[in-house]
């Protein structure tokens, strides 16, 4: 493919489109987004979540991003765990996205919370800005993977942790084709709940479309992590990766 080109699910498109085309997808989901995570993952995207923070080893006084935060359901998790004094950063490149999710978070007594609208692979923060960089299903979504990991490598700080949550591909040829079967149906899901099946059928195609695992964590390594590392769950359908930014003599960040 041309490197004038990505892919948006199936589709190829300008790579300066695509950012455009996913915002559509998600500002069409929005009202539904909740209600949709439930009922396509059988509500163990709550499992998960919890997992992912207790990756992350989130402590009180940490400064926390969380990336592609949508409705805030990471961020909810992540805020008891840094306070008294640490802080949450909840961040997404779509402009609804992030109004549904302060809203939510204000409805569940969530006042301390920071919203800022940002493109992962243009992060308006200083450099060594974070703790911890958290991601939850977004990753897949982002044009550039390289770029938005080397601005997260950036805004991390020296020791400084990041999470990825995303969908991945199992290696059990049964749990890959009988997840395929079951994926076919969000659209249906999709159209019956939010009067929108191409949004879900876009969500299908961008999990064949997103690297696998053990590529994903190549990447990562290659960008500057160090300890990365790979935890598959529910068979490989989901896989959570993480690393660290290598220390300096600036570091201000405790040990991850």
């Amino acid at each position: 493919m041309s490197d004038d080109y990505t892919h948006f699910g199936y589709r190829k498109v300008r790579r300066d489109e695509k950012a455009s085309r996913v915002a559509d997808v998600f500002r069409s989901v929005a009202d539904s987004y909740d209600v949709m995570n439930d009922l396509m993952s059988l509500g163990s995207h709550r499992i998960l979540k919890d997992i992912a923070v207790e990756v992350s080893r989130v402590r009180p006084g940490h400064r926390v991003l969380d990336l592609a935060g949508g409705t805030g359901d990471i961020a909810a998790r992540l805020a008891p765990k840094v306070a008294p004094d640490g802080e949450i950063v909840l961040s997404d490149i779509n402009d609804t996205m992030l109004t549904q999710g302060r809203n939510q978070m204000l409805d569940r007594g969530f006042c301390d919370i920071k919203y800022v609208l940002s493109d992962a692979e243009s992060l308006g923060f200083a450099d060594e800005t974070f703790d911890v960089v958290t991601m939850g299903f977004g990753l897949r979504n982002v044009t550039n993977k390289e770029v938005a990991l080397k601005e997260i490598l950036r805004v991390l700080k020296s020791g400084g942790r990041l999470v990825v949550l995303e969908f991945s591909k199992p290696d059990n040829d049964f749990i890959a084709s009988a997840y395929k079967q079951y994926r076919r149906l969000w659209p249906r899901m999709g159209k019956f709940l939010a009067n929108d099946a191409e949004s879900y059928q876009y969500l299908d195609e961008s999990i064949d479309m997103h690297p696998s695992a053990e590529a994903l964590l190549s990447t990562i390594r290659d960008t500057g992590f160090d300890r990365a590392s790979v935890r598959p769950l529910l068979g490989g359908i989901v896989a959570i990766h993480s690393g660290i930014r290598p220390y300096t003599e600036r570091s201000t960040a405790s040990p991850g």
